[in-house]
């Protein structure tokens, strides 16, 4: 009998073992739920990087244009492009793709790439610059009208011309300046300024320049006419210069005569 009471203890230890067991598996299986037999994957979130390239165009108006865009992304979700212009064809690989934009005319626009990965986007910007170069600065002669000389200076296949500036020099000082920033059409134009002055004496064969600047967000595209010369003087300077060649004559002859008279005196003495 005394072996009987141990034996009892042991079937009593492991039923109870056995039902530990059963109830602990039972609780993973409800965590689990119906038809779930792999593990509950850990969430991870790994950081990636969007690029456009290039990220700055300047380019002539009516231009098309290609722009990159890619990510260090090894499972891209999606990419997409934001544009305010007109798409083309569109390229694509694993982790990049390529969109083409048509008949660029604006003269500052701005492009948005983004990318989506792991439920996670993010972006990139480039901007594109649409301009055309002054063909040419040309400048007329001095045209004298009345008392006052009339400069015109023609800035000609000009974009954009609301980012124009035109100025007029006389002997490398600034005469006159005007913006052209009311101006905000989409195609070439050709720009013609006309200014008026009076001229001085001193101003007689001072060079006379026409200069174009193109002010495009950080970028200044500048050209310049041939150099042009005041070769003539209005009525008043005419007046006041004959005015002052008379004086001048003048007091040649006074001096003229004074050293004569002291000449003749000399002689007769001797």
């Amino acid at each position: 009998m005394r072996f009987l009471l141990p034996l009892s203890l042991l079937v009593l230890l492991a039923a109870a073992y056995q039902g530990g067991v059963s109830a602990r598996r039972l609780r993973a299986a409800r965590a689990q739920g119906p038809g779930d037999n792999s593990p509950a994957p850990s969430e991870t979130k790994t950081p990636f990087w969007v690029r456009i390239n290039p990220k700055f165009m300047a380019v002539p108006p009516g231009s098309s244009v290609w722009l990159n865009c890619s990510s260090s992304c090894p499972l891209p979700e999606g990419s997409s492009l934001h544009t305010g212009l007109q798409r083309g064809q569109t390229l694509s690989g694993s982790s990049w793709v390529s969109f083409q934009l048509l008949n660029v005319r604006a003269w500052s626009s701005e492009v948005h790439c983004f990318v989506t990965c792991a439920g996670v986007t993010r972006g990139a910007t480039a901007r594109i610059n649409a301009y055309e170069r002054p063909h040419s600065v040309i400048l007329e002669p001095p045209v004298l009208e009345g008392s006052e000389y009339t400069l015109r200076c023609h800035v000609t296949h000009v974009f954009p011309v609301g980012l124009l500036v035109v100025t007029l020099r006389r002997g490398g000082r600034v005469i006159y300046s005007e913006s052209l920033e009311r101006f905000t059409g989409l195609d070439l134009a050709n720009v013609t300024l006309t200014y008026a002055f009076r001229a001085r004496p001193r101003d007689l064969w001072q060079p006379v320049t026409c200069h174009a600047r193109l002010n495009l967000d950080g970028l200044v595209v500048r050209s310049s006419s041939a150099p042009m010369t005041v070769f003539a003087w209005s009525p008043a300077s005419k007046a006041l210069a004959s005015t002052s060649i008379a004086a001048f004559v003048g007091i040649l002859l006074v001096v003229g005569a004074a050293y004569l008279r002291k000449y003749l005196l000399m002689r007769s003495r001797s």
